[in-house]
This record gives C-alpha cells, structure tokens and sequence, in this order.
C-alpha cells in the first residue's frame, strides 16, 4: 500500500500545485496537468481495490478477487510518462542486452525505481531525472540521478524500502549527492541468474 500511496499521492500534489501557475502562463499545461491527476487518481483507486480485494478474500464462501501481474521493467517508460505530467523532465536510458527477469525481480525493478521517483518528486525540487538501466553479465545496474536539492532526499521511509527489496535479492544500494552539491544519486546492483535469456526487440 505505500507504495501505491504515496507515489500516487506525491504525484498529485505536485501536479496539482503545477496546475493554477501552468494556467496562467500555459493553459495547455494546466490541462495536461489536471488530467494526469485525474489518471492517477484512478490508477490508484484500481491498484488499492485489487489490495483489499486479496485481503478480503480469506474466508468461506468469498469469491478470489481479480488478479493481474506485478508491473515489471516493461512498464517503466507508463510510469515515468506519469511523472513527467507536471513534474521533472525523466528520461530513460537502457544499456547492454535486456535480459528476461523473474516476475519478482522484474517487481522489485519496477518498484525501487517507483519508490525513487517518489523520493524524487517529494524531496528533491528537480527538475531533470535520469534513470540508467544497465545489463551487465551478471548484475543488473539501476541508477537514478536527479539535479535537485542534494541529500535531503535520503529523509523518509522510502530508501530503508529500497534497501531492503535490495538485500532480498542479494543485491546492493548506494545512495548520496552528487558532487558540488547539488543532485542526488541512487546506485542499485541486482544481481542476474547465470545464462538468463536476452529479450530480442
């Protein structure tokens, strides 16, 4: 649930607080920026009936909620397209051959770029973020820099997450600002199962 939550909501406050300047300056912009909050106010009302669906379906008599797949690296480009509606410029880079990940590796991906993203739109007042997708021959590396505020952004619950969906896996984390002050860097090693398949494009 707090992943669910608090991006969703972060999201909103940003866009939201976007929306009356954006009216003024670039009316198109304040349009963009109230539908995005329209989106994922609705995405998270569907992720959280999932949610309580699955809670609520210890019991006799009680029909199995609707399930669907975890998101996965495949769905990273929909959610930085959401934060990109009235928040930072995000871009995607990928490197090295894509390989097919486990389901609960390919969730773990999703979500600590998810939880970084977050940190990012709460802490950070960036205005630019990268995130580096790089598949070595054993090791899958995730690296998310932004040019904000610096290492005010480790505050809060969201890094010990990332931490521990890292050390889950046996993977490894490193986090600060970036030199002169200024940005903060999220460095993430998971590591790859020995011969995993490359995804062909």
């Amino acid at each position: 649930m707090h992943d669910i939550l608090s991006h969703a909501v972060s999201l909103m406050i940003v866009q939201a607080e976007a929306g009356p300047v954006a009216v003024r300056a670039a009316p198109e912009r304040a349009e963009a920026a109230f539908e995005a909050i329209s989106e994922t106010g609705r995405d998270a009302m569907v992720q959280l009936r999932r949610m309580l669906g699955v809670l609520r379906e210890d019991g006799p008599g009680r029909p199995a909620a609707p399930r669907s797949p975890q998101p996965g690296p495949a769905e990273l480009p929909a959610l930085l397209a959401r934060v990109r509606n009235g928040g930072p410029e995000v871009a995607l880079t990928t490197t090295g051959p894509v390989r097919a990940l486990p389901p609960d590796t390919g969730a773990t991906v999703y979500r600590i770029v998810q939880e970084a993203l977050t940190n990012v739109v709460k802490h950070a007042r960036a205005d630019r973020v990268d995130v580096d997708m790089e598949y070595g021959e054993r090791e899958l590396t995730i690296t998310v820099r932004d040019d904000g505020q610096g290492p005010g952004t480790t505050q809060g619950l969201g890094l010990i997450g990332i931490r521990e969906r890292a050390a889950a896996h046996g993977g490894t984390v490193r986090a600060g600002g970036r030199p002169g002050g200024r940005g903060f860097e999220l460095v993430v090693g998971l590591p790859l199962a020995p011969g995993a398949e490359e995804v062909r494009a």
